[in-house]
């Protein structure tokens, strides 16, 4: 698995969160300004060939649908974080985290 870009991460945010659906309903939640149909259905394409998600045919429209699950996408990102930024070790991140003055401020709730 490798880590998502800004755009296919959004798209699977969404794909997460409606479970199914046609590039017109993954289009519909986005923020303004949004992307153009064709851009959104190029990722959605280049996240079917990366293993994220998949089809069902409906004549020339598809449904499209998640194969890997926001568990298993967040559980890889937190992994990678750790052995990229905190030699692997959970205790670093927490102390990263309990440090992190701008972290632990209420604008972030």
């Amino acid at each position: 698995m490798k880590p998502l870009t800004r755009a296919e991460e959004e798209i699977m945010q969404i794909l997460w969160e409606i479970e199914r659906g046609f590039v017109k309903d993954i289009l519909t939640p986005m923020t303004e300004p949004k992307p153009a149909y064709n851009t959104v259905s190029t990722i959605v394409r280049i996240l079917e060939r990366k293993g994220f998600v998949s089809h069902k045919s409906y004549g020339k429209s598809h449904e499209y649908f998640p194969i890997v699950s926001k568990d298993e996408y967040r559980s890889f990102i937190i992994k990678k974080m750790l052995d990229g930024y905190f030699e692997n070790s959970f205790g670093k991140l927490t102390d990263f985290f309990k440090s992190d003055e701008t972290l632990n401020t209420k604008s972030y709730q």
